[in-house]
């Protein structure tokens, strides 16, 4: 979990919404005034007063309650879209002497933006202590991939008597890097297994460890002819070893796409980073390029400069569908890697051999 603490920054604007018990105490406030001010009752006047003064207290006492709080989110060090993530929540009293009662936590949409709130179920805190921290575990939404430097939250309570909800809202600004999905689409486990498979695959190579014994090809070298063998079956025999493994899976990810192509370039993001992220399971060596980008990940743990370059990468959009002069340049592989693609246009990148 991150130790890092995201800047608070809380509206002095505060919301005030009737509950139904607001609702009913104040028809019954209404009701004793009437009756105070049409009977003249010096008793319904005193009542009326009291009630009034309830009232005002209560508001008084929620807004003091809703001072001097921070917020801090604590999230993973990584972060996937559409991922439920598990995070903490700490919210943190500065007032030194009064504590503050029955807060409640949630998300809000960011409606000014088009982005849904990252906070699934608001979180409830009984009592924060003053001069105190109280956490909570949540769980956490990001909805796209990308860099997301503002999430709002609402911190609300019904304290005192529960006639109101007053309510703040809180924007936590700070960056987060968000990878992209790495839940599977449809036949994206199919061509990792594939990739998988033909890296594991045993064919006859230079390697060291024995694979089988089969009839002699007029390819092989004399020094691989298994005499023994040869003697029992009446004909050459050759022992066959397994292929060293192959040097890396190099993957070449196309950023050009043709207008209207925005969506589609999206998907082609996660599938790239799922396949990435299922070889890197497998340690798998996996080579990413890209226009302006070119990296290799030959150690564990390297997946994520990966998954962060795609979590940022932009499309390069062609001035007009099919311009061939925006085609992306031809690529160059190594010889004995394993070579993928990933691209949304016709005209692809082309290997060279």
């Amino acid at each position: 979990m991150s130790p890092g603490r995201f800047p608070a920054t809380i509206r002095r604007r505060i919301g005030y919404r009737i509950t139904r018990g607001g609702a009913l105490f104040a028809l019954a406030l209404t009701l004793t005034g009437m009756g105070a001010f049409l009977s003249g009752n010096n008793l319904l006047f005193l009542i009326f007063a009291a009630m009034m003064a309830l009232l005002l207290v209560s508001g008084f006492i929620s807004r003091l309650v809703l001072a001097g709080l921070e917020l801090e989110l604590l999230l993973p060090a990584h972060v996937s879209a559409r991922t439920s993530t598990p995070a903490r929540v700490r919210i943190r009293n500065l007032k030194r002497i009064t504590p503050s009662f029955s807060i409640e936590l949630a998300g809000q949409d960011d409606t000014a933006h088009g982005r849904p709130s990252i906070l699934g179920a608001p979180v409830y805190f009984p009592l924060i202590p003053g001069r105190a921290a109280i956490e909570a575990p949540v769980d956490v939404v990001f909805p796209y991939r990308g860099r997301h430097r503002e999430n709002l939250f609402v911190i609300s309570t019904k304290f005192p008597f529960g006639f109101l909800r007053k309510s703040t809202r809180v924007a936590l600004r700070r960056e987060t890097i968000v990878y992209p999905a790495l839940e599977p689409r449809p036949g994206m486990e199919f061509l990792a297994g594939s990739i998988a498979a033909e890296m594991e695959t045993h064919i006859r190579g230079e390697g060291h460890d024995f694979y089988r014994i089969r009839p002699y090809e007029p390819q092989d070298g004399a020094r691989h002819v298994d005499w023994k063998s040869t003697a029992h079956a009446g004909r050459l025999q050759v022992r066959e070893f397994t292929r060293e493994q192959q040097g890396m899976v190099e993957i070449f990810f196309d950023r050009h796409i043709d207008p209207g192509q925005g969506q589609r370039f999206e998907e082609l993001v996660e599938d790239c980073a799922f396949v990435v992220w299922s070889l890197a399971e497998q340690e798998a060596r996996v080579w990413l390029r890209s226009d302006r980008f070119d990296l290799a990940i030959p150690e564990e743990g390297q997946v994520y400069d990966l998954l962060r370059f795609l979590a940022l990468v932009e499309p390069i959009v062609a001035l007009t569908a099919g311009t061939e002069a925006d085609a992306p340049a031809e690529v160059r592989f190594g010889e004995s890697n394993l070579q993928v693609i990933f691209s949304v246009r016709k005209t692809a990148a082309r290997p060279l051999s």
